[in-house]
Protein backbone atom coordinates (compact mmCIF):
# COMPACT_ATOMS: atom_id res chain seq x y z
CA UNK A 1 0.00 0.00 0.00
CA UNK A 2 1.02 3.24 -0.79
CA UNK A 3 1.45 6.60 1.71
CA UNK A 4 -2.13 8.14 1.79
CA UNK A 5 -1.23 11.78 0.31
CA UNK A 6 -2.18 14.48 -2.17
CA UNK A 7 -0.01 14.81 -4.53
CA UNK A 8 1.06 18.20 -6.18
CA UNK A 9 4.70 20.65 -6.22
CA UNK A 10 5.94 18.22 -3.47
CA UNK A 11 6.57 15.71 -6.25
CA UNK A 12 9.44 16.87 -7.52
CA UNK A 13 11.12 17.87 -4.11
CA UNK A 14 14.58 16.32 -4.04
CA UNK A 15 15.12 16.20 -7.49
CA UNK A 16 12.66 13.37 -8.63
CA UNK A 17 11.15 13.20 -11.39
CA UNK A 18 7.22 14.13 -11.36
CA UNK A 19 5.37 11.33 -11.69
CA UNK A 20 2.76 10.69 -14.24
CA UNK A 21 -0.16 9.91 -12.28
CA UNK A 22 -0.05 12.63 -9.81
CA UNK A 23 -3.78 14.45 -11.68
CA UNK A 24 -5.61 14.44 -8.63
CA UNK A 25 -4.82 10.78 -7.45
CA UNK A 26 -2.98 9.59 -5.00
CA UNK A 27 1.02 9.77 -5.54
CA UNK A 28 2.99 6.23 -5.25
CA UNK A 29 6.44 8.23 -5.37
CA UNK A 30 7.85 11.50 -5.53
CA UNK A 31 6.03 13.42 -2.88
CA UNK A 32 7.54 11.16 0.20
CA UNK A 33 10.91 10.67 -1.22
CA UNK A 34 12.31 13.59 0.44
CA UNK A 35 10.92 12.59 4.00
CA UNK A 36 11.89 9.16 3.25
CA UNK A 37 15.59 10.15 2.87
CA UNK A 38 15.37 12.27 5.88
CA UNK A 39 13.77 8.70 7.66
CA UNK A 40 11.17 10.16 8.68
CA UNK A 41 8.38 7.13 8.81
CA UNK A 42 4.56 6.53 10.04
CA UNK A 43 3.91 7.02 12.96
CA UNK A 44 6.38 9.21 14.23
CA UNK A 45 6.41 12.69 16.11
CA UNK A 46 8.82 15.32 14.17
CA UNK A 47 9.81 18.28 16.13
CA UNK A 48 10.56 21.48 14.77
CA UNK A 49 13.04 24.00 16.03
CA UNK A 50 13.65 27.10 14.55
CA UNK A 51 10.91 27.85 12.01
CA UNK A 52 10.99 30.55 10.02
CA UNK A 53 10.12 32.46 6.52
CA UNK A 54 13.07 31.20 4.86
CA UNK A 55 13.00 27.57 5.86
CA UNK A 56 12.08 25.38 2.78
CA UNK A 57 8.26 24.69 2.68
CA UNK A 58 8.34 21.88 0.24
CA UNK A 59 10.48 19.83 2.75
CA UNK A 60 7.97 21.06 5.84
CA UNK A 61 4.69 19.87 3.57
CA UNK A 62 6.97 16.98 2.94
CA UNK A 63 7.12 15.72 6.14
CA UNK A 64 3.80 16.63 7.33
CA UNK A 65 1.72 14.95 4.12
CA UNK A 66 3.78 11.87 5.36
CA UNK A 67 0.97 8.95 6.62
CA UNK A 68 0.74 9.11 10.69
CA UNK A 69 3.60 11.69 10.69
CA UNK A 70 2.63 14.64 13.71
CA UNK A 71 5.21 17.70 12.39
CA UNK A 72 5.28 19.92 16.18
CA UNK A 73 6.34 22.94 17.31
CA UNK A 74 9.19 23.66 19.33
CA UNK A 75 7.06 24.09 22.81
CA UNK A 76 5.77 20.29 22.35
CA UNK A 77 6.75 19.14 25.77
CA UNK A 78 6.43 14.74 24.86
CA UNK A 79 8.94 12.59 23.28
CA UNK A 80 9.67 13.26 20.04
CA UNK A 81 11.40 10.29 17.52
CA UNK A 82 13.06 12.96 15.26
CA UNK A 83 13.74 16.93 15.81
CA UNK A 84 14.38 19.26 12.86
CA UNK A 85 16.56 21.64 13.42
CA UNK A 86 16.78 25.07 11.47
CA UNK A 87 20.31 26.71 11.75
CA UNK A 88 21.32 29.70 10.95
CA UNK A 89 24.49 31.50 11.66
CA UNK A 90 24.25 34.21 13.97
CA UNK A 91 21.22 32.52 15.41
CA UNK A 92 23.25 32.12 18.50
CA UNK A 93 24.99 29.13 20.26
CA UNK A 94 24.31 25.85 18.67
CA UNK A 95 26.42 23.71 21.21
CA UNK A 96 22.90 24.75 23.38
CA UNK A 97 20.63 24.24 20.70
CA UNK A 98 22.12 21.04 20.31
CA UNK A 99 22.01 20.02 23.71
CA UNK A 100 18.17 21.73 23.88
CA UNK A 101 16.90 19.43 21.26
CA UNK A 102 18.57 16.61 22.61
CA UNK A 103 16.16 16.63 25.75
CA UNK A 104 13.05 15.71 24.44
CA UNK A 105 14.57 12.95 22.23
CA UNK A 106 13.61 9.32 22.06
CA UNK A 107 16.13 6.72 22.43
CA UNK A 108 17.23 6.18 18.84
CA UNK A 109 16.10 9.57 17.94
CA UNK A 110 17.66 11.46 15.79
CA UNK A 111 18.63 15.63 14.85
CA UNK A 112 18.37 16.98 10.94
CA UNK A 113 20.43 19.68 11.62
CA UNK A 114 19.52 22.45 8.56
CA UNK A 115 21.49 24.87 7.50
CA UNK A 116 21.25 27.19 4.46
CA UNK A 117 23.75 26.03 1.91
CA UNK A 118 27.36 27.93 0.51
CA UNK A 119 26.70 31.39 -0.74
CA UNK A 120 23.16 31.90 0.62
CA UNK A 121 22.75 33.97 3.70
CA UNK A 122 23.23 33.42 6.80
CA UNK A 123 25.16 30.17 6.13
CA UNK A 124 27.05 28.25 8.64
CA UNK A 125 30.77 27.17 8.30
CA UNK A 126 31.40 22.80 8.42
CA UNK A 127 33.79 23.62 11.25
CA UNK A 128 31.01 24.86 13.70
CA UNK A 129 28.99 22.07 13.44
CA UNK A 130 32.19 19.56 13.72
CA UNK A 131 32.36 21.53 16.89
CA UNK A 132 29.28 21.70 18.52
CA UNK A 133 27.99 18.10 17.90
CA UNK A 134 30.47 16.42 19.27
CA UNK A 135 30.94 18.60 21.77
CA UNK A 136 26.74 17.93 22.55
CA UNK A 137 27.59 13.99 22.56
CA UNK A 138 26.30 13.75 18.70
CA UNK A 139 27.87 11.60 16.20
CA UNK A 140 27.10 13.08 12.30
CA UNK A 141 25.89 10.05 10.51
CA UNK A 142 25.09 11.86 6.82
CA UNK A 143 24.47 14.86 5.16
CA UNK A 144 22.51 15.79 2.33
CA UNK A 145 20.42 18.57 0.41
CA UNK A 146 17.42 19.22 1.74
CA UNK A 147 15.92 21.10 -0.90
CA UNK A 148 16.70 24.36 -2.81
CA UNK A 149 18.48 26.58 -0.18
CA UNK A 150 19.21 23.96 2.76
CA UNK A 151 21.57 21.15 3.50
CA UNK A 152 20.94 18.76 6.24
CA UNK A 153 23.37 16.97 8.53
CA UNK A 154 21.81 14.03 10.78
CA UNK A 155 23.20 13.98 14.29
CA UNK A 156 22.66 11.05 16.62
CA UNK A 157 23.45 10.50 20.27
CA UNK A 158 25.15 7.40 21.30
CA UNK A 159 21.66 5.15 22.80
CA UNK A 160 22.67 4.43 26.22
CA UNK A 161 22.89 8.73 26.76
CA UNK A 162 20.23 8.77 29.71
Amino acid sequence: MWPDFACGPLDTCAGARPSVDCAGKKCRRGCSRLAERLGIKPGQVVQEIGFADDCDQQLRDAISQQRDVELVGEDYDDVVDAVLLWWRDGDGDLFEALVDALTPLADGGFIWLLTPKPGRDNYVEPSEIGEAAPTAGLSQTSSLSAGRDWLGTRLVAPRARR
